[in-house]
């Protein structure tokens, strides 16, 4: 039987191939190469300066190997290191250059900021396809696993578990020590001292612990010390970090992020603002899931004068009428009398006095009239003031919310459609659930940095022509080369405060 025959591996050939002719001339890789060369990257804050001694590698070199690596689902610096040397789009994209894996991490590492400004620019990039719509946006946040496990995660009442344990141990050594002899003596010694090396570990992170008064219930991770135990959903809890991400509804492309360790409850106003800077407008509607829903952060969005709508969470238990039909919500505020009027009409006053909640300040309503109501017991549990309606500083930003998005139709519908899309990219495609990186949340902003650039890139490859991109590199390659920066407008605007 006949096979096709490969070439002896031995064989000399009079002339060799070129790394040129082994790529073809529509692959992913050449546009990729295009892209950063159209970058300005002293501009976005790479160390392009030479040092004295052995030239270094080249920041558009070792940032084209990272977009190439993410765009694969290779994040680690080692797999990188091993795909420069077998990899022929890669040796294509590198030149033959093969980094260890020390230097390609340092890079990612050491330019978190010039990472968000080449995201910015994927955005502008975006911006000249008229990709990006500028009216219709939405926010939300996800949860990715920090390289801190849960037993390296500490808060105070996990320290004194462990200090209550080793104090019961060391109880037993010691009647254990006091009938041994020999051998078994010097075991127990040797366990003892163990137990007693172990509490001072967790006397000295006890003592962190106590100096940290700016959080209700603080807590230290040891691998990665900004990482924070957070629940990811439900009952189910991890050590991680939250990506909150800003995107814009006409082709779903992520148009901000932020790293954060924080939940989502004083989140909406600073991304907001951030939008608006990026938009260069505010004349957008933002969607947001319940978990944002915060008087203060309403105030923010008012006084930007941008349009949410935010989901409005169930009424808590506690806040619960015997009679739903009497709850808060259906007491109608007069603004010019500064009253509430329940269903029944009776009229609830202030007395004009301010208390203070924890982060705002609230005003008590209340009437003589609930003692002797009819309905009184579907009104309220209370035995002594009967029903009480709190109006914060914040109440008509939260019920300006309530009313759009009665009026709103299914538009909030669309929220989940657009911002899942990206995590499910992400998180499920590509299967970048975790950080990649350790020590704090600036690098976790370059691992995630790199992801959202190469989800915007990989977006605007799929919807753009392959001619149309590369003709646009060219042009902004033969500018920066020419030195006629008046072109490049959409850049210069990417350099905005991160």
């Amino acid at each position: 039987m006949e096979y096709l025959q490969g070439e002896l591996r031995g064989q000399t050939v009079l002339f060799k191939t070129c790394i040129d002719d082994m790529v073809p001339e529509d692959n992913t890789v050449r546009l990729i190469d295009q892209f950063v060369d159209s970058l300005n990257l002293e501009e976005m804050g790479f160390n392009v300066l030479a040092s004295k001694g052995r030239p270094p590698y080249n920041p558009a070199d070792l940032l084209k190997l990272y977009i190439y690596g993410y765009m694969n689902r290779m994040r680690s610096s080692r797999v990188l290191e091993k795909e420069c040397r077998r990899n022929i789009e890669v040796i294509w994209l590198m030149k033959t250059l093969k980094p260890d894996h020390n230097t390609i991490a340092r890079f990612r590492k050491d330019n978190p900021k010039a990472i968000k400004r080449v995201f910015r620019y994927s955005v502008e990039l975006a911006k000249n396809f008229n990709l990006i719509g500028g009216v219709l946006i939405a926010g939300d946040s996800t949860k990715l696993r920090a390289q801190n496990s849960k037993k390296n995660n500490y808060n105070k009442k996990k320290i004194k578990r462990h200090l209550d344990y080793i104090d019961k141990k060391l109880e037993e050594h010691n009647a254990d020590l006091s009938k041994a002899d020999g051998d078994k003596k010097e075991e127990i010694e040797k366990q003892i001292n163990k137990r007693k090396n172990q509490r001072q570990k967790y006397e000295a992170l006890q003592k962190e612990l106590e100096k940290d008064k700016t959080t209700e219930n603080p807590q230290i991770s040891t691998s990665d010390p900004e990482s924070k135990h957070q629940i990811v959903r439900g009952s189910i809890t991890e050590v991680c970090y939250t990506a909150q991400t800003t995107v814009d509804a006409e082709h779903k492309l992520l148009i901000d992020y932020k790293i954060t360790n924080k939940n989502d409850k004083k989140a909406m106003g600073d991304m907001l603002k951030r939008a608006k800077d990026i938009l260069k407008s505010n004349e957008f509607t933002a969607l947001y899931d319940k978990g944002y829903h915060t008087g203060s952060e309403f105030h923010t969005a008012d006084q930007l004068g941008i349009k949410t709508l935010v989901a409005i969470p169930a009424i808590g238990r506690k806040s619960q009428a015997p009679n739903p039909d009497y709850n808060a919500e259906y007491f109608v505020y007069n603004k010019e009398e500064d009253t509430y009027t329940c269903p029944e009409g009776h009229t609830l006053k202030s007395n004009g006095s301010h208390y203070k909640g924890r982060n705002y300040t609230f005003k008590q309503y209340k009437t003589k009239t609930c003692k002797s109501c009819p309905v009184r017991e579907q009104c309220t549990t209370s035995k002594a003031n009967g029903k009480v309606i709190q109006r914060s500083q914040y109440t008509e930003h939260i019920e300006n919310n309530a009313k759009r998005i009665k009026e709103s139709g299914n538009l909030y519908k669309k929220r989940q459609a657009l911002v899942e899309h990206p995590y499910g990219t992400i998180k499920r495609g590509w299967g970048f659930d975790h950080i990649m990186t350790k020590k704090g949340i600036i690098r976790a902003s370059a691992d995630f940095g790199l992801i959202a650039l190469v989800y915007n890139l990989k977006r605007i490859m799929n919807i753009v022509s392959f001619k149309d991109l590369s003709d646009n590199f060219k042009k902004v390659i033969e500018a920066l080369l020419s030195g006629i920066f008046s072109i490049l407008k959409p850049y210069n605007a990417v350099i905005i405060k991160i």
